[in-house]
């Protein structure tokens, strides 16, 4: 119990570490790659996921997805890559090698696909090497640069609201 708590105040502050440090920038590359972090608990429809890459034209080579789960048992999703709580250390770091590859990558666009407020999800978001973050509405406004607030399980929605502003900002290849 005493770890959990220690473990949940190293994520906060690396957390408002790495926010304090964001450095505000933008860039006008176009979207060649999609990051994708979704909530497990939350959804499984994997198939509709995956479409959001369709709708701003990018091969599905260029998608990867990973998933999170409060679960700290063993579970098998449609997806490749879930992870879960015994993923961080108790000092608040990622102790999964693929999940730190996934952190790593210099994604065009990551999409944090989640609405509740997990303290691991939004780390995994703020962590991210991304160059450009987009989100549904969320408490904390500092994790991603665009926020769109639509019902999470209106993913029509979201597709077209992110299609739209990705053409606004002149970063989807036509």
């Amino acid at each position: 119990m005493i770890l959990k708590g220690l473990k949940e105040k190293s994520i906060k502050k690396n957390l408002n570490t790495i926010l304090k440090n964001r450095g505000e920038h933008f860039n006008t590359n176009k979207i060649e790659s999609l990051g994708i972090i979704l909530n497990a608990d939350e959804t499984n429809d994997f198939e509709s996921i995956k479409t959001i890459a369709q709708s701003i034209n990018l091969r599905p080579n260029k998608l990867k997805i990973i998933a999170f789960t409060e679960s700290k048992k063993e579970v098998t999703y449609s997806w490749n890559d879930c992870f879960n709580p015994k993923d961080f250390t108790w000092n608040g770091k990622v102790n999964n090698i693929e999940l730190q590859t996934f952190l790593d990558t210099k994604f065009d666009l990551l999409i944090s696909y989640y609405s509740k407020d997990v303290l691991e999800l939004k780390y995994l978001t703020t962590a991210s090497k991304a160059q450009f973050k987009v989100g549904i509405f969320q408490e904390d406004k500092r994790i991603n640069d665009l926020i769109i607030k639509t019902e999470f399980k209106n993913i029509e929605a979201f597709k077209t609201e992110l299609k739209k502003y990705l053409s606004v900002l002149n970063k989807l290849n036509t």
